[in-house]
């Protein structure tokens, strides 16, 4: 592990190894520096040393290096300069998602690159088989060696970002805005398994974060301000859950907003609640819960009527349709009929939860739940108005399934209406805050409910029918559909009757005489039978005895009546102003107390914090004090030492002195010491002065004499290697010449070799007999 005195030194050797190419040794001394418990007080060099670390990170994809350096400096600068880790931190995030990118481009264009006629003319024979027997593409390996380390990297990054901001309640900004960059990542390159990893972090961090409540700079969910990031997030994250039909993890995101909302006690603002109950209606429809998705789109309704001022009458109109298609699509009969117990109390649970979710209650009370049903939504409806926003063919549509007795014509009435329902919907304008209303979703769910109607009214008038007849009367759906469709309502309850394919006829089953139809026929026709027995033969009036001897007594009676009544209705009233009365002076009384309560509270606050001031103050004094009264103390114990040393007597008695006298002292006596010790310093330097003038005179005249003796013997060695140089050339020239006389009698031999070479045809031979063989 290096050590450097100062951090610029630190930073200055990396410069030097990446400028060598040595980018590991010089990650390492960053990382040492950094690490190390000497430098632990912030500085501005500090910050130029983290922005080369993370470079250099990025650069070599270390994400372990880069978390353990930006933890260290997270430690560092927590309570000197926030802003700086922020600065960081977003330097780092910049770095990595450029670099993946870069990657993307590049594997983008070396795809567009091999996209050849002729294969075998770029690549070499080892990329041909390579690719023949790994199955890859070009592209699946670029994105391998490529790309996927890059994301890899940049996921790491994201996830080593949050793990550093989650309990820092000054940079909940940033921790929003990565938590937002990793959303986007996970949306645009269809990142499913990051995306439900990331949801559980955060999910982790915020159940952390209430589970240890004591942290030193946690976030405080109570301020608006953090609130409102975090409830961003979660809306952040419930749109991306839903664009990449996530429909489980948007559901779990309902839930964290929710349980979020629940923690603090606040109910979101309403343009948050719209976008809640459009993602509601989104999931409940997928998940076929139609009773949960039209609830749902109630609670957006009321929202958008109550809320949004800009809504034009088309589109209230088109999202009060779709709320009415919705309720209609709920099955009429209850799924729980012939349920187990267990089953029943895990219904009843669910069935619970989902009442809060939709109620959006933060205060559930077991209590005050609503169980909610078709027939509880279906006279909401009417209450809350929505059947006079809807279109006209939707409520001739409702007031056929719901209120029409029509066992022959129904299906007949309900096909052309639908067909005209279907083609309803489309994008909705920009003041809506739902994007659009498709209608004909409902299609399959609205056939069904006119065959069960169907069914259920021809069940009541006949006991058996031929399955062609039956068949006919349907023109929306086959047989095969109608038999699944009651086999169904058979099995809840809904429906008695079978299906003979033998014999070709559906048997609708007997009721009892205690059955509710039967006895409501029973009942109608009862009151039917006596209308009619009473118009045919009306009663006769008697005269009365009692009104021949009592005259007035009808009137004295109905006076007696109207007077009852204004007296009831004088007390009713009586009744409801004490009741008013008594409830304002309620009112008064809890606001003035609440209001004294604040008041007391807040002069407790006040009297509290300035006592703590005061007392911290005090305390700050007195350290400073002490400290100097020590550092006096300490400074007269050192000279009384020194004085002890010399023999002197010592100057004071600490016990008896005051602070000021102790550093009076003290610095008289440090003054002191210092005129003394800069005499005896003069007085050396002097002897020192004198000692060296008398060396270099007594040195002179010995150097000057092993100067000319040097001088003497470099000219003889001179002269000596010069007269051996001559000699040397000598003797060389004279074996020169012996050599020539040696290989001077060979000349004769050449120049006879060389004529019979020349005189013959070798060459002519030589070069013919090429010539011939490429011919």
């Amino acid at each position: 592990m290096a050590t450097f005195a100062k951090p610029e030194n630190a930073l200055k050797r990396a410069e030097e190894l990446i400028n060598v190419g040595q980018k590991q040794d010089a990650l390492q001394a960053l990382h040492d520096l950094i690490t190390s418990k000497r430098y632990r007080a912030w500085q501005k060099t500090l910050e130029r040393i983290m922005f080369k670390y993370v470079e250099l990170c990025v650069d070599m994809r270390r994400g372990r290096f880069a978390k353990d350096g930006l933890i260290q400096y997270r430690i560092v600068c927590q309570q000197v300069n926030i802003s700086s880790l922020e600065e960081v931190i977003k330097h780092f995030m910049h770095l990595a998602t450029e670099r993946a990118e870069m990657a993307r481009s590049q594997a983008q264009a070396l795809e567009e690159a091999l996209d050849v006629d002729d294969l075998e003319a770029d690549k070499r024979p080892e990329d041909l088989m390579l690719s023949y027997v790994s199955g890859e593409k070009g592209k699946d390996r670029s994105d391998r060696e490529l790309v996927t380390p890059w994301f890899k990297f940049l996921w790491e990054t994201y996830r080593t970002v949050l793990e550093i901001l989650r309990n820092n309640s000054r940079l909940e900004a940033l921790y929003a805005m990565t938590a937002h960059r990793a959303f986007q990542f996970c949306k645009q390159y269809k990142r499913t398994t990051e995306f439900r990893r990331l949801c559980e972090i955060i999910r982790n961090h915020l159940a952390n974060l209430n589970k240890y409540r004591d942290q030193r700079d946690r976030p405080d969910l109570s301020s608006p301000e953090s609130l409102q990031l975090y409830l961003d997030t979660r809306f952040e994250q419930l749109k991306v859950a839903t664009e990449l039909q996530l429909w489980q993890e948007a559901f779990r995101s309902i839930e964290d907003i929710h349980g979020l909302m629940c923690i603090v006690k606040k109910t979101p603002k309403p343009s948050l609640m719209v976008v809640y109950y459009a993602k509601l209606t989104e999931i409940f429809w997928i998940s076929s819960s139609h009773l949960y998705h039209a609830y749902a789109w109630l609670k957006l309704f009321s929202l958008q009527k109550s809320f949004n001022k800009n809504l034009s009458q088309k589109d209230l109109q088109l999202i009060a349709s779709s709320v009415v298609l919705a309720a209609l699509s709920v099955p009429p009969y209850d799924y729980s009929y012939g349920a187990s117990h267990l089953e029943l109390e895990n219904e009843k649970e669910r069935n619970l939860r989902m009442a809060n979710l939709i109620g959006f209650n933060v205060e559930p009370k077991s209590e005050s739940r609503e169980v909610l049903s078709r027939a509880s939504l279906l006279s909401e409806l009417v209450s809350k108005g929505v059947m006079t926003c809807v279109n006209q063919e939707v409520k001739d549509l409702y007031h056929l399934l719901e209120h029409e007795f029509l066992p022959l014509d129904l299906a007949s009435k309900v096909q052309p209406l639908l067909t005209k329902i279907l083609k309803l919907g489309g994008k909705l304008s920009s003041a809506s805050s739902v994007p659009e209303v498709q209608l004909s979703q409902y299609g399959p769910a609205l056939e069904k409910l006119g065959t069960l109607r169907l069914l259920q009214q021809v069940s009541h008038v006949y006991q058996t029918m031929k399955i062609e007849t039956l068949s006919g009367m349907i023109p929306f759906s086959d047989i095969a559909a109608v038999e699944k469709i009651s086999v169904d309502a058979v099995k809840h309850n809904f429906l008695t009757m079978k299906i003979d394919h033998l014999k070709g006829a559906v048997l609708f089953g007997k009721q009892g005489l205690e059955s509710d139809g039967l006895r409501d026929h029973l009942a109608i026709f009862a009151e039917s039978l006596s209308k009619v027995r009473t118009m045919i033969y009306p009663p006769v009036k008697k005269a009365s005895k009692l009104g021949e001897t009592l005259p007035a007594l009808a009137e004295i009676v109905d006076k007696e009546h109207k007077r009852l009544l204004a007296r009831k209705s004088i007390i009713e009233k009586r009744k409801e102003e004490q009741e008013r009365h008594l409830l304002e002076m309620e009112r008064e009384e809890e606001s003035k107390r609440l209001k004294l309560q604040k008041i007391t509270e807040e002069a407790e606050q006040r009297r509290l914090a300035s006592e703590y001031e005061q007392r911290n103050k005090q305390r700050i004094l007195r350290e400073i004090e002490e400290r100097e009264l020590e550092e006096a103390r300490a400074l007269l114990e050192e000279a009384e030492k020194r004085s002890r040393k010399k023999g002197k007597k010592p100057v004071i008695e600490g016990e008896k002195m005051t602070k000021q006298t102790l550093m009076e002292l003290a610095l008289s006596e440090q003054v002191r010491e210092r005129q003394e010790m800069e005499k005896k310093l003069q007085k050396l330097a002097k002897t020192m002065d004198y000692l060296e003038r008398a060396k270099r005179e007594e040195a002179a005249p010995l150097i000057e004499a092993a100067f000319l003796q040097r001088s003497v013997e470099e000219t003889a060695l001179h002269e000596r290697e010069q007269q051996q140089e001559i000699e040397l050339t000598r003797n060389r020239h004279a074996g020169d010449l012996e050599e020539k006389r040696r290989l001077g009698r060979m000349l004769e031999n050449k120049e006879d070799r060389k004529g019979s070479i020349l005189g013959d045809n070798v060459f002519d031979n030589f070069r013919q007999k090429i010539a011939h063989h490429y011919r």
